[in-house]
């Protein structure tokens, strides 16, 4: 599933256009990245949680000259899957 075919989805249940489910969905995406920047989490129950994970400079290898190489500090967006969302695709 893409994008334009979650948004008709949502559209679809919540019977609701779809140009609002855009609207909605945008809404949604907008205040997770806005709280992420500001190192917050966002936890939906039964859902999951959205967070930010720090990872440390370390030293690595170019996989084409062999050569070491040091990779900068850096966060990351992750999400971790909430138990009932777990039970739902078993």
């Amino acid at each position: 599933m893409n994008k334009t075919d979650l948004i008709q989805e949502i559209a679809d249940r919540a019977n609701q256009s779809r140009s609002d489910a855009q609207k909605f969905f945008e809404a949604f995406t907008q205040v997770v990245e806005s709280a992420l920047k500001k190192d917050d989490q966002v936890q939906i129950t039964g859902f999951g949680k959205f967070y930010v994970q720090k990872r440390e400079a370390r030293e690595g290898i170019n996989p084409q000259t062999k050569e070491k190489m040091n990779i900068a500090a850096s966060k990351v967006p992750k999400f971790t899957a909430g138990n009932a969302l777990k039970d739902a695709i078993k």
